[in-house]
């Protein structure tokens, strides 16, 4: 192989690790100075990202702080998707963090009468895509402007406490690091407004705080839960013995456990998640993810029981001797192939090739086991003593509510009002008005399942608000009917994808809200309550995943949810079929990634290819699949999270079957043979870190670039890699991104010197094929980019965020941007043509704001420096002038097609044409030809255009 001496040295040190160590706070703090400079000086500061929605299925709220005096003024807090703000009941919201370092939130506070705000960075719900923070945010002026107020290593925010009367004196729960142990966790108090802080409860370096409740009529007296949890990419320890509920009745300063042995209260190995709220200082409400297994059911030990589960202790002789009918029965009501019925399959077991139990196995997938429930799940405590003494409310257990994924809710609220009346969150959000009893459900036809949070006003009986996977919805009859309230742009996307419709529509996979469709020009307004029809469409239920589509029949869609569960959509009949690859009987089953991807080959759209711990390739539009591979992974990892898995496939446009593979455990491999054969290509890299994105060139057949992802170790390293010989050797291209995970790097299909890389925290571009990098965020906040697709005929960049929808840039000026074209002092790109109405500058109603038209020239500086520009005819006659101040890089001048007083003059005096002035008082250019002329010192340049 051909090296680098000092990036072999590099690769052969991190390859040593077994485990790459989290990102130090410091190095963070780093990482987000050095982005604000990037924002000042980058190249293409002055292009603009414009948002296209979707919002009407919104994202994870995790958080609410209402206005007790005035309930319809209140902050919503986002996981991902950052702060928002109404006064207004819900009707329009505000982004008030959009100009802060990041939009990652597990906590809002709110001091009403200071109009003090905290924030809390960091999701406090710990998913697979549960963003870390940067610490305290805070406002003193309701959000208008915030400064940062510390704990930068805490990652994620529980919950935060003000003093109703001591507005400087704040606690906050910190749960810590998700991915990796750290000791700045548990809670801390300041009383000085967060200029200092001193922690006042710590557990161990794996358990933090995850909830905080102060009693409503004695503000000293506070309660806080604990959580030991430990997240790995293969498994989630989610309960531990250090999770507990603790007292102060000094305000914070000191703690005591109050759910130890002998209170009522379970502890120990599987207490998990609590979530707490309070009556009175004596009157407690916890609920409890209690991860401890429910005790065996008694059965009547008939081993002919046809249930699945049945089959994994069954002797080969009771198998043999079941009932063909009974067997055929439950192999056809539990999907199997039709080649597998009683007859063959018993005759598979007599030869010893499969085992009963293989038939539990043939229906076990990662996403059966994530609503499979052996725990005991929710338990809803009361104390009414202070916390003396706990005592389950119900019997039984509450099926339903946290299957086993309790770690994703742990939130309950009771009314102020009646302390019977409380409400937890869970998949369904269920009442109880009889202290906790009895409960039922109150979710709506409107309101999406999976809910975070709920407010109760405690001045008008029965009003709610709700945060859920969906947004927000209010209730004002107890959560018997809902109004929904999602117009902020904050979806969760994983993947997106485009078509080659005119206008093209855009598709992409949400986080709990399935896959979604629309024009890339739809409109995001109001106007679709009026005429009934959402610009965008919903094709997909569950956790949207990775979209391909047809470039021949738009209407041809292969799209799914979590875990491999595909199908190919035809969207003009309403029908769809599975795809999803299946193992043999008795052969191990197919891992498939929480995200797995699927490719349609650039050279056959009949070609899909197709990732589970192998690669598959269907002929026939995944009709039937051959698997092409081995297992191109490590081989997997005990745990409760399938893992060992591919997560990116790549084929080259340039040669059919030239084929990438990358795995969520760091494996690279690379087939110049469509399969036949495999090399693995990545030994050099920085080990077990997920491999986010394979992407061979459109440019030449021997390049690759690869993205590697730390997120699932905390560690925000970026790394990308770029080949010239396929994957034989390497070279770093990351360095001048601050540190932030990578997602996407994306290839340009006209400039091979264009990239784009999308991280946690942003997008950057690349005019040198990633040997330095510029800042790409106007219009956009600091918000994780997931996904990245190039329309190719538009020229458009789409930007799949995962917290504030997608964004759309033109790109067509930075194809143009060729090494030679940057060393430039002046390059203006060209202008589209404009078609004339009548209807500019006058309005068909004196209620309304008149039509105005608009050009945008994009012209590139590389010094940048003062910029006259005038509009002329054909002939030479000005008819505008302008001046500005360019900067170095892109500059974009905006002219209205309008004429100044001595360019109409002139122009009258050569062509005796009637100019008509418009209600706004101007006079716009008439049909013709034009053009701009643009000078920047000694250098000039002109652009024609027409009007039409």
């Amino acid at each position: 192989m051909k090296w680098n001496s000092t990036l072999l040295m590099i690769f052969t040190t991190a390859s040593l690790l077994a485990q790459t160590p989290p990102t130090e706070a410091s190095k963070v703090q780093a990482a987000l100075e050095a982005k604000a400079k990037m924002a000042e000086t980058s190249k293409v500061k002055n292009l603009s990202l414009v948002n296209i929605g979707p919002s009407i299925m919104s994202g994870r709220v995790v958080d609410l702080a209402v206005n007790p005096d005035k309930p319809t003024e209140f902050f919503v807090a986002y996981a991902s998707g950052g702060l928002w703000y109404t006064n207004n009941n819900g009707i329009r919201f505000s982004p008030v963090m959009d100009q802060t370092p990041t939009q990652n939130l597990g906590a809002v506070a709110v001091h009403w009468p200071s109009g003090t705000v905290w924030a809390g960075t960091g999701e406090n719900n710990s998913s697979r895509s549960s963003y870390a923070g940067i610490g305290l945010l805070k406002s003193n002026d309701m959000g208008k402007t915030w400064s940062y107020s510390g704990l930068p290593d805490s990652h994620h925010i529980g919950r935060i406490s003000i003093h109703p009367q001591q507005p400087d004196e704040v606690v906050v729960a910190v749960a810590g690091h998700l991915y990796s142990d750290n000791p700045e966790r548990g809670l801390y108090k300041t009383t000085d407004g967060g200029q200092s802080w001193k922690r006042v409860l710590y557990i161990d370096e794996g358990t933090g705080a995850i909830d905080l409740v102060r009693a409503p009529d004695n503000p000293d007296v506070l309660y806080a839960s604990t959580w030991e949890r430990e997240r790995k990419a293969w498994n989630f320890t989610e309960a531990g013995p250090g999770s507990g509920i603790y007292k102060s009745e000094d305000g914070g300063n000191n703690w005591s456990l109050v759910s130890g042995p002998g209170s009522g209260f379970p502890s120990g190995d599987g207490t998990g998640r609590i979530g707490l709220t309070a009556f009175d200082q004596q009157t407690i409400y916890a609920v409890l993810d209690n991860q401890n297994r429910r005790a065996a059911e008694d059965t009547d030990n008939d081993q002919t029981g046809l249930d699945k589960d049945a089959f994994k202790k069954m002797s080969v002789s009771v198998f043999l001797g079941l009932d063909d009918s009974k067997l055929n029965d439950f192999l056809q009501e539990n999907g199997f192939p039709r080649k597998y019925r009683a007859e063959n399959v018993k005759d598979m077991v007599r030869k010893g090739s499969v085992k009963p139990e293989d038939l539990a196995l043939y229906l076990e997938d990662a996403n059966s086991l994530l609503f499979d429930t052996p725990v005991i799940g929710a338990e809803v405590y009361l104390s009414e003593d202070g916390g003396k003494s706990w005592k389950k409310t119900h019997e039984g257990y509450i099926d339903g509510l946290y299957y086993s994924y309790g770690y994703y809710f742990g939130q309950i609220s009771v009314a102020p009002y009646d302390k019977n009346q409380i409400y937890i969150s869970g998949v369904p959000l269920l009442r109880s008005d009889d202290g906790g009893k009895n409960f039922h459900s109150i979710d709506g036809e409107n309101v999406h399942s999976d809910h975070h949070i709920v407010w109760v006003d405690p001045n008008l009986a029965g009003h709610l608000i709700n945060g859920n996977d969906g947004g927000v919805n209010i209730s004002y009859d107890y959560g018997a009917s809902w109004i929904k309230n999602n117009n902020p742009q904050v979806g969760q996307f994983y993947a997106i994808q485009v078509d080659q419709r005119q206008p093209y529509r855009v598709y992409g996979g949400l986080q709990d809200n399935g896959v979604w469709m629309g024009a890339h020009n739809a409109s995001e307004s109001d106007r679709w309550q009026q005429s009934g029809e959402y610009p965008w469409k919903s094709i997909m239920g569950g956790d949207g995943m990775q979209v391909q589509v047809d470039k021949r029949n738009a209407n041809v869609v292969y799209t799914g949810y979590q875990f491999g569960n595909y199908f190919r959509l035809d969207l003009e009949n309403e029908e769809r079929s599975r795809i999803q690859p299946q193992h043999e009987l008795g052969e191990a089953p197919y891992r498939f990634n929480w995200q797995s991807p699927i490719l349609l080959s650039p050279h056959n759209q009949d070609i899909l290819y197709f990732g589970s711990n192998k690669l598959h390739r269907s002929m026939n539009q995944g009709s039937d699949w051959t698997t092409l591979s081995p297992d191109l992974t490590t081989g997997g990892k005990k745990g409760d999270v399938s893992y060992g898995t591919l997560a990116t496939i790549s084929e080259s446009p340039l040669q059919f079957g030239l084929l990438y593979t990358g795995s969520d455990d760091g494996l690279v491999h690379v087939s110049k043979d469509a399969g036949a054969s495999w090399k693995r290509i990545s030994d050099n890299f920085p080990q077990s870190l997920w491999v986010s994105r394979v992407a061979a060139s459109k440019h030449s057949k021997g390049r690759v670039y690869v993205a590697l992802n730390g997120y699932r170790w905390d560690d925000f390293t970026p790394y990308i890699f770029l080949s010239e010989d396929f994957g034989n050797s390497w070279k770093s291209i990351s360095e001048g991104i601050p540190a932030s995970p990578v997602n996407v790097v994306l290839e340009d299909p006209v400039n091979e010197n264009l990239l784009f890389a999308g991280t946690d925290n942003g997008l950057y571009v690349s005019f040198n094929k990633g040997e330095s990098w510029e800042l790409m965020q106007n219009g956009m906040p600091n918000v994780a980019v997931h996904d990245l697709v190039i329309q190719e005929r538009e020229k458009h960049l789409l930007v799949g965020t995962h917290g504030r929808s997608i964004f759309r840039a033109d790109i067509a000026a930075l194809q143009k941007l060729t090494p030679e074209a940057l060393q430039k002092e002046l390059l203006v790109f060209e202008l589209e043509d404009i078609r004339h109405s009548g209807r500019w500058g006058n309005s068909f109603s004196p209620w309304r704001e008149p039509s105005t038209p608009g050009i945008d020239a994009v012209f590139y500086s590389r010094n940048g420096g003062k910029v006259s520009a005038s509009i002329q005819t054909a002939d030479g006659i000005t008819l505008s002038e302008t001046e500005m101040q360019a900067d170095p890089g892109l500059n974009v001048l905006s002219y209205d097609l309008a004429f100044t007083k001595t360019g109409k003059s002139d122009y009258l005096k050569k062509y005796k044409v009637p100019l008509k002035e418009a209600s706004n008082g101007k006079t716009y250019l008439p049909k013709g030809s034009y053009k701009m002329v643009v000078k920047l010192g000694n250098n000039s340049m002109d652009q024609s255009f027409k009007v039409k």
